[in-house]
């Protein structure tokens, strides 16, 4: 059921966003951001290796591949959450797919109009701070404009960081999800920053939070189940493994990271099923967090422009 919340009712926006757990249910989201980390994942494996040989361009291709897989695949997954948290008949994960390689440019763009307006304030306090240099203003005139300067510029740099990425990344991905062009989305933003930033911030906070306590939720499940499991798979199976490798793998380290670093490493065919093994569960609590967090956003939407139009081009 669609949620429909009263302007400015902060308690029913919490519970909207901490209802952002329901995001766990939903299978289509889990299978689309799952392939796609996976896929990424590989894809950085892959280029971690051609840098090892020196294939500068190959490596940096696959990287970029990597980000391309995983910035589409997580916005297709939004999609789908949005699709849930306003109720709608779900559509398919190809849709999906299509919808975000058609639509995701959109964040890119409002992410770069807030970073280039960050880069031009800071420009200017850099002007600032240049003129406050005892050979361009005598060392009185520089030191009181330095003052008024430093504290100034900490001031507006730390507060456009916390709104672009407390604020304006996490209202303008669901606001894309939801088929708004990129002026229309810099205009919602731009609203919800005059309106009411604390609110909007304290729900993205709040967002944050419950992706945090699921990550934890995860990791305490991961820990304690991989020394159980590493511990037994040696003593049963009686196969020479590091319980330390398998432990690894569950946190998504490799062989080059684990000699790298010194560790006991099996180069046997159960050392390398023991690494994959953990790459999966380390994939699998990647996405359950992420979900979460995709969710809320979304549910962030909700709370501060339930009904919101489509439109404006790209």
């Amino acid at each position: 059921m669609n949620r429909t919340l009263p302007d400015g009712s902060p308690l029913l926006a919490l519970d909207t966003v901490l209802a952002s757990v329901e995001a766990l249910r939903n299978g289509r989201a889990f299978c689309v951001l799952l392939g796609s980390f996976a896929a990424a994942g590989l894809l950085l494996s892959m280029a971690s290796g051609a840098l090892a040989r020196d294939a500068n361009l190959a490596g940096a291709a696959e990287a970029g591949l990597a980000f391309f897989v995983a910035f589409y695949g997580a916005n297709a997954s939004g999609l789908l959450l949005l699709d849930q948290a306003r109720g709608n008949r779900y559509r398919e994960a190809g849709d999906a797919m299509r919808d975000a390689l058609l639509t995701a440019h959109r964040l890119l763009a409002v992410l770069g109009l807030g970073l280039a307006v960050v880069m031009a304030v800071a420009g200017v306090l850099a002007l600032l701070l240049w003129a406050a240099r005892a050979d361009v203003l005598g060392p009185r005139a520089g030191a009181l404009l330095f003052g008024l300067t430093l504290p100034l510029a900490v001031v507006v740099v730390g507060g456009l960081l916390l709104a672009l990425s407390a604020v304006v990344a996490p209202l303008a991905a669901p606001a894309v999800w939801s088929g708004l062009g990129v002026r229309a989305t810099v205009h919602l933003v731009l609203r919800q920053l005059r309106r009411r930033p604390l609110f909007v911030l304290m729900l993205s906070a709040a967002a944050t939070l419950l992706a945090a306590a699921t990550a934890a939720l995860v990791a305490a499940v991961v820990v304690g189940g991989g020394r159980v499991v590493a511990v037994a798979a040696v003593l049963v199976t009686g196969i020479d493994l590091p319980p330390q490798q398998l432990m690894a793998g569950l946190f998504g380290y490799g062989l080059r990271s684990l000699g790298a670093a010194g560790a006991p490493v099996a180069q046997s065919p159960y050392g390398m099923a023991a690494l994959t093994g953990g790459g999966v569960v380390f994939v699998v609590g990647l996405v359950l967090p992420a979900l979460v967090y995709l969710r809320g956003l979304c549910a962030l939407l909700l709370c501060v422009q339930p009904e919101v139009e489509p439109g404006g081009a790209a």
